[in-house]
């Protein structure tokens, strides 16, 4: 099993999509990439903390390859937007990948290079050092699904959730 801990906008997004997939056995929101231990909510929304929101996704690679689980990353948030994605801005929306050792950092750069060919404009997406994780309060973990009708979740994390589920229909679950 691999774990990559990943940011792009909200958790809620990131969460709702990578629980789609095959082969994903865990999918857990968190806070990482700030000062303070044990940051709440509420602290990281100020932006004053530091941390992103951001997800690990627990994976079995022979099910679904490294390069999917990177792929559809790249694919569901704009990598180009700094501190920000839409309507949700600072630094804890930023999009950012923590690699766990060498061959995960490396892996993120492939990525990062890849994606930039994808997009118009530069991809600013950042390799930052695997701190602490802080697990996010239960409200988060799998919040699309405990919450379909809630307004951001229609608005926001379905349109990401169709577009991945169209765009790797191969890996979706049933």
């Amino acid at each position: 099993m691999h774990t990559f801990v990943l940011a792009g906008g909200c958790f809620w997004c990131l969460d709702a999509v990578y629980r789609t997939l095959n082969g994903v056995s865990a999918v857990v929101s968190g806070y990482i990439g700030g000062e303070g231990a044990n940051p709440s909510y509420e602290e990281v929304c100020t932006g004053l903390t530091g941390h992103v929101e951001a997800v690990a996704v627990t994976f079995d690679p022979a099910v679904i390859p490294d390069q999917v689980i990177l792929d559809v990353f790249f694919s569901l948030h704009d990598p180009t937007q700094l501190n920000r994605q839409g309507n949700d801005v600072g630094t804890q929306y930023r999009s950012a990948m923590f690699p766990a050792d060498d061959a995960q950092r490396e892996l993120f750069e492939k990525a990062i290079a890849l994606a930039a060919t994808w997009w118009d404009a530069p991809v600013v997406t950042t390799i930052e050092p695997l701190g602490a994780f802080y697990e996010a309060e239960e409200y988060h973990q799998d919040f699309f699904a405990r919450n379909p009708g809630q307004g951001y979740c229609l608005a926001v994390a379905l349109p990401k959730v169709n577009k991945i589920r169209k765009s790797f229909a191969p890996y979706i679950k049933d």
